[in-house]
């Protein structure tokens, strides 16, 4: 394995354990209700008002998640090691590392416009610094050999996804606190739309490089 190969085994290798850590810690912040009572209607309750919490660590999770695919499938069509990646990588681990914490606020204060427009920064956030990552990574020369060049313009359209759904949590948050983050769960929906629309862009520029 050469020096470079190594380089960005232990870059993925980093980047994988402190997605693991954010998602893990998310969990951390539902705290399990402790009732002197055996009373099903007390536990019942207990249980509701856990309610913004259960939503927020699925919210969150999701999002992770989303990140961390993109992120995988990102490093898995580099051709190797390339230093100018580190910074920001870091700076959208930074920023992933620190969601645990927004998703903890938000969930506390479901309806208040304050944490649900720091909440969704927050994601906007991690959305531009991912957008940023993945144009420095994908540029001509750094992408590993054999990789189609439509799959590559679908790499890059699908890190407008989270940006897209994060500025309109976020333009929604101070209007209708709680309700904007229903425009989160359209995630998984633009994440399969942006790299189709990629997709058949670049290959209508094939076509017509072809044709000419």
């Amino acid at each position: 394995m050469s020096q470079g190969t190594q380089q960005l085994e232990r870059l993925k290798a980093f980047s994988d354990a402190v997605f693991a850590i954010a998602i893990t810690l998310l969990v951390i912040e539902v705290h399990v209700p402790r009732l002197d009572t055996l009373d099903d209607a007390a536990y019942l309750a207990a249980l509701a008002h856990l309610i913004p919490s259960f939503m927020g660590f699925m919210l969150s999770f999701l999002t992770i998640g989303a990140l961390w695919i993109a992120h995988h499938r990102l490093f898995g069509v580099l051709d190797g090691y390339e230093p100018r990646l580190m910074w920001p990588n870091m700076l959208l681990l930074m920023v992933v590392a620190f969601m645990p914490f927004a998703t903890a606020l938000m969930s506390s204060n479901p309806l208040a416009r304050v944490p649900e427009v720091f909440y969704s920064a927050t994601l906007l956030a991690a959305g531009l610094l991912q957008l940023l990552l993945f144009q420095l990574a994908l540029r001509p020369g750094r992408v590993r050999a054999g990789v189609p060049p439509e799959e590559v313009n679908a790499l890059r359209w699908r890190a407008l996804t989270l940006p897209t759904a994060a500025i309109a949590a976020l333009l929604a948050a101070p209007h209708m606190p709680g309700n904007n983050n229903f425009f989160l769960l359209t995630i998984p929906l633009l994440a399969r739309v942006f790299p189709a629309i990629g997709r058949r862009r670049a290959l209508r520029r094939l076509s017509a490089v072809a044709a000419d």
